[in-house]
């Protein structure tokens, strides 16, 4: 049972991951390789409030969206000039920045050496600790941030993200600053970004800057488009199929040498299959 238990918090977490980086490569049509720098700095403002301070968890969630918002925001009055592959080249520039700073500011981070000892939250008294209190706020927090992004791919912004996604120049004619709606949806997925990572240090309890290499970003990636882009229920799926997948090759008997490269063989060749014959993803309403 806690064994089901700790996938369940794994899909939440990374489902949130998943949702707001469907709103920006998805919905705005931008490939976004930066994703895992802000999945990290929620995880590191949690971890040093919380170990170093004695801050509330709550209070490092909404340190962690103010941070990530702010660098975020920075990074996208750069990106939001960009376009298609220069988008993507640049958004993997940023990420590799502050995955750097990460690793060798030590005195902030402790670089390489991680942060242990995070503790789990706690509210009006009630403490979380055990894994299925942790399980219903994970669950909980996911179901916030899918009901703001359904919120927002249905009004009047998500259908103009959507037509920048569509053709931004014939968007622009009508007066519309397509470099703003991009800034915005990238500052609003860091921002959600940031609160999975600060769930994420919590329940692990030590985070390292291993936990937020590229591949992490490319993993997300994996996420939407297996799922199926432009569609937050297929966010939610993406996610699923690629927690639990590791956990079935767990059972079909490879060596535990072995198994890690199995696991990334098998994203490999799902992605190349889908490329192929379903490039919109599983549920999805969009092509890269």
């Amino acid at each position: 049972m806690d064994y089901l238990i700790h996938l369940v918090i794994l899909i939440s977490i990374f489902s949130i991951l998943a949702i707001s980086l469907d709103l920006v490569v998805g919905y705005t049509g931008l490939l976004s390789v930066t994703h895992a720098a802000f999945f990290g700095i929620g995880s590191y403002a949690t971890a040093i409030l919380l170990t170093r301070y004695g801050v509330h968890f709550f209070v490092s969630i909404v340190a962690g969206i103010i941070v990530a918002a702010v660098v975020s925001y920075l990074i996208g009055l750069v990106l939001s000039k960009f376009n298609d592959d220069y988008y993507a080249l640049a958004s993997l520039g940023f990420g590799v920045i502050v995955y750097t700073i990460f690793l060798n500011w030590q005195q902030l981070t402790r670089g390489p050496l991680g942060i242990p000892g995070i503790s789990r939250p706690e509210l009006f008294g009630i403490p979380f600790k055990d894994n299925v209190a942790f399980m219903a706020l994970a669950l909980l927090m996911a179901a916030l941030v899918y009901a703001v992004a359904r919120y927002l791919v249905r009004s009047p912004f998500g259908r103009v993200l959507k037509a920048i996604r569509d053709d931004e120049q014939a968007i622009a004619v009508f007066g519309y600053h397509t470099s703003r709606f991009k800034l915005v949806i990238f500052v609003i997925s860091a921002a959600m970004a940031a609160i999975a990572g600060s769930l994420f240090a919590s329940y692990i309890t030590f985070i390292s800057p291993s936990s937020f290499l590229l591949m992490e970003s490319i993993f997300m990636l994996a996420m939407i488009i297996l799922g199926g882009l432009s569609n937050i229920r297929g966010a939610l799926l993406g996610a699923a199929l690629l927690i639990l997948l590791p956990e079935a090759l767990r059972f079909a008997g490879f060596p535990s040498i072995v198994a890690g490269q199995m696991r990334q063989f098998v994203y490999g060749v799902l992605l190349v299959v889908l490329m192929l014959y379903r490039p919109q993803g599983i549920v999805g309403e969009y092509k890269l």
